[in-house]
């Protein structure tokens, strides 16, 4: 790593880092003063450009990237700032889907570290959070860029998100579930609320697929806020046309044309998903702006974005992951995987993060008979392995193994596969990035207090 790089990342994830620590915040100490103070500070980069804001418990990082996908099949330059990151911080801010580099991110840390300082130490809203300078970079970075549109995913509710300060041309709400309960609400409707926090005085909300519950809370603050709804379920329709292991294929009926779309995204959820970055899309096009049939089929076609029910390795035995990390998500990952592969056994190296539900993932994946391998990741609030299978056999599923190292478990599972096996690797994003990197060999990032994994292609069960 890069040394000027390193201490860039030192600097930023030295401030308080509400996604790694064991201790959060009550949500009521959550606000917008500090984010909007500092970034006055530097000029109130974060205005005056084209803004898609995406909040949401399912789907928005995979919704914004088709989005900001679409955008640059439009011929826009477009900002796409995204989190949690898999493997690098810089993979937080981006231009169309490419990360910014070290370099770049370097020389942001250096422009916003004035005022980051001016406004823990002077501000009276106490010390700027790793999140708050990560959002903030992401708008000086796009604004030194000059960029055409920036596309906005949220990080964590909405309401009180940093980026929630943004003037947007059109906000889109993804699926809404039970998530971050301990901090957004026990029940839909209240997490829903927090989502529709971003809705902006009569500007267009697109709401993908909902509960009924979630969309009525949509519906009412919209109303509140003269802003018009574009319901994606009731207002579009989809067929599917044909499914595998690389993508998907599928018609799909949108507010203002048709489309035959190929999208290299597995799973339905996926399929809803589009329909919503279609939506907001074509939205973008009644507003003005140039988004055309071609521009949308081309964007969806060409998306990326991995650790999304991912092939890592074709096989056999194959090794996928996903990173869905709650019951809901965990659900529909089930029930893509017993459409898209076949298998006479699957074992799933799991492992989730503490307050998240545990138990309730793990039900769901029940569908797939899988044989549960329990590990821990390196981040910091990851749940002992020990946890994971005490809760993994309290759902009467099998654990032949349990170890707090990814790669170890990763390494059984290869031993016990064999070649009508399916290796899946899923809890949450941190268990899929590790299982990436050791496939594929790429060298982990890692932070103060995370002790490296080995690395080595474990072939022999321990």
């Amino acid at each position: 790593m890069q040394p000027r790089y390193r201490e860039a990342l030192d600097r930023v994830m030295g401030l308080a880092d509400f996604e790694r620590s064991t201790h959060s915040p009550e949500h009521a100490k959550f606000h917008l003063e500090r984010i909007g103070l500092l970034l006055q500070r530097l000029g109130d980069p974060h205005l005056g450009r084209r803004t898609v804001h995406v909040a949401g418990t399912k789907g928005k990082g995979s919704t914004s990237a088709m989005i900001a996908s679409i955008l640059s099949a439009s011929g826009y330059s477009v900002g796409f700032y995204t989190s949690p990151h898999l493997h690098r911080t810089v993979e937080r801010i981006r231009v169309g889907l490419d990360p910014v580099s070290t370099e770049e991110f370097a020389d942001l840390v250096d422009d916003v570290w004035p005022a980051t300082e001016w406004t823990s130490a002077h501000g009276g809203y106490g010390g700027v959070t790793t999140f708050e300078v990560l959002t903030a970079m992401a708008f000086v970075h796009f604004r030194k860029a000059d960029l055409d549109f920036q596309v906005m995913e949220v990080g964590l509710g909405g309401r009180l998100d940093a980026t929630n300060v943004v003037e947007p041309d059109v906000c889109v709400i993804t699926s809404i579930s039970l998530d971050h309960t301990a901090t957004l609400g026990e029940t839909i409707p209240e997490i829903a609320g927090e989502k529709a926090g971003i809705i902006k005085r009569g500007v267009p909300v697109v709401a993908a697929p909902q509960t009924s519950e979630a969309l009525k809370v949509i519906e009412d603050v919209a109303r509140e806020r003269e802003a018009p709804v574009v319901d994606v379920e009731a207002r579009l329709s989809w067929q599917l046309s044909e499914s595998g292991p690389d993508g998907q294929s599928f018609a799909l009926e949108g507010l203002s044309a048709g489309y035959d779309l190929t999208l290299p995204l597995i799973g339905d959820h996926q399929l809803e998903n589009a329909a919503a970055a279609v939506a907001a899309a074509e939205t973008l096009g009644e507003l003005g702006h140039n988004v055309t049939t071609e521009s949308i089929t081309a964007g969806i076609r060409n998306v990326r974005w991995e650790g999304r029910l991912q092939v890592l390795r074709a096989g056999p035995p194959p090794v996928v992951v996903d990173g869905a990390h709650n019951p809901y998500s965990m659900r529909r990952l089930a029930e893509a995987v017993e459409k898209t592969f076949e298998y006479s056994r699957v074992y799933v190296v799991f492992g989730g993060l503490m307050g998240h539900s545990l138990e309730g993932m793990l039900e769901e994946i029940q569908a797939i008979q899988p044989e549960i391998i329990a590990v821990k990741s390196r981040h910091p609030r990851a749940a002992p392995s020990a946890i994971i299978a005490e809760a993994a056999r309290a759902q009467g599923l099998p654990v032949v193994f349990e170890t707090d190292e990814v790669v170890e478990g990763l390494g059984v599972a290869a031993d016990l596969a064999d070649k009508s096996s399916l290796i899946l690797g899923t809890g949450s994003l941190f268990v899929t990035a590790e299982i990436t990197e050791a496939v594929t060999g790429m060298e982990p990032e890692l932070y103060e207090n995370i002790v490296p994994p080995r690395w080595e292609d474990r072939r022999t069960r321990p």
